[in-house]
């Protein structure tokens, strides 16, 4: 999707059964497969194999509501399409009661980047809150540590395929995210990309952290703040003009700052526009969202809108087991949803890469080396 002419009085497109690249081909879903991808919003305690979560459930002890994969796996997918966060957010309790130590979450951390670079993904960044990992006695280092034990090996198996990064999460209704934003400081030369706060919003404002967030400024750290998901605008503004974030897990609600009228034509509130100018990224999940009651369906998703008005719009998982759901699974959706083709896709991906927390010169590499050569590939075959 190019050019201005887009940003102009229409109405979002209506959904199309068939999507088509620009030479009039159907894109199909091996053909997202091939696409090199990239993911920014990927909770690590939310990607588990159900295979993975059986074998470690039955090392630890911990009682499974089903222990054979298929049937487990169809227990997270259901149990999180309630249309509620705070539901979809009690299916963690599973995963993170097998991930308490060091062999297990060295294990997950792997898998995960194996499962991710197998789906074609060549950039991520996997978030996680190390202090609910510690109750096998395991301090916050060690946590860490595993992890990136596990990344760096699923990363070698891969070849040099993939890329992977840690994101440190505080949990926003306790009260450790200025110990959570020191670690991820200390480890940032080894590692970790930067800080996140996640949890309920509702009662649970961003600001409560600020001097997690002043102290990763001093620091001159990089962090996203989940907001605007299952709250609305003043999650945003106060995650943006008090807390300072670089990018916004989901954001889906900036839409309520944004007025489409009955002729078709579009008005941004102040927050909204802002929010566009500054290209604020914004960290966005369909899958995930449909889940929680975010957005009715994927095809009623507010991307579609804030893609034709051009903000900085990324793709993501949030979590894959419980949305049953891949970075192919996400974008062969919009495909057919909004009938997006390949310039599309590559559109989002290079939003994604322009808004990692990775060195500006590792970004440019991967965007000019990897990404367009890869989505060029594809347009050729």
């Amino acid at each position: 999707m190019s050019g201005s002419s887009r940003l102009g009085c229409r109405a979002p497109r209506e959904p199309t059964r068939r999507a088509r690249c620009e030479d009039g081909r159907v894109i199909t879903r091996d053909d997202v497969r091939r696409a090199p991808k990239v993911l920014l919003h990927d909770h690590l305690d939310g990607g588990l194999r159900p295979a993975t979560v059986a074998e470690l459930a039955a090392e630890v002890g911990h009682e499974l509501p089903a222990t054979d994969p298929e049937e487990l796996g169809r227990w997270f997918a259901e149990a999180a399409d309630s249309g509620s966060l705070v539901r979809y957010l009690e299916t963690f309790d599973h995963t993170v009661a097998v991930m308490q130590n060091g062999p297990a979450l060295a294990r997950v951390a792997r898998e995960c980047v194996e499962d991710l670079a197998a789906d074609g993904v060549v950039y991520a960044e996997i978030r996680y809150a190390p202090e609910q990992h510690v109750e096998g006695g395991m301090t916050l280092d060690e946590v860490v540590a595993a992890v990136q034990d596990g990344f760096e090996a699923g990363m070698a198996a891969a070849g040099g395929r993939i890329v992977v990064r840690q994101l440190l999460t505080a949990m926003r209704h306790q009260a450790r995210s200025m110990e959570i934003a020191e670690l991820a400081v200390a480890w940032r030369d080894r590692g970790v990309a930067g800080f996140d706060i996640a949890g309920a919003e509702a009662g649970h404002p961003p600001t409560r952290h600020l001097d997690a967030f002043e102290y990763l400024q001093r620091e001159n750290s990089h962090f996203t703040i989940h907001a605007g998901e299952a709250f609305g605008l003043p999650s945003i503004w106060q995650a943006i003009q008090w807390c300072g974030a670089d990018r916004l897990g989901h954001g889906v609600r900036i839409v309520d700052d944004i007025t489409v009228h009955d002729d078709g034509s579009v008005e941004l509130g102040r927050l909204a526009a802002y929010v566009r100018d500054q290209r604020i990224p914004l960290e966005m999940c369909p899958a995930s969202n449909v889940q929680t009651g975010a957005a009715e369906s994927v095809a009623e998703h507010p991307i579609g809108l804030l893609t034709r008005l051009r903000f900085r719009v990324t793709v993501n998982t949030d979590n894959r087991l419980m949305s049953g759901t891949s970075m192919t699974g996400e974008m062969h959706a919009l495909v057919e949803a909004f009938g997006y083709g390949y310039d599309d896709l590559q559109w989002f991906t290079i939003n994604a890469m322009k808004s990692a927390f990775l060195p500006f010169d590792e970004r440019l590499a991967l965007i000019d080396e990897v990404i367009k050569p890869g989505y060029a590939a594809l347009r050729r075959s």
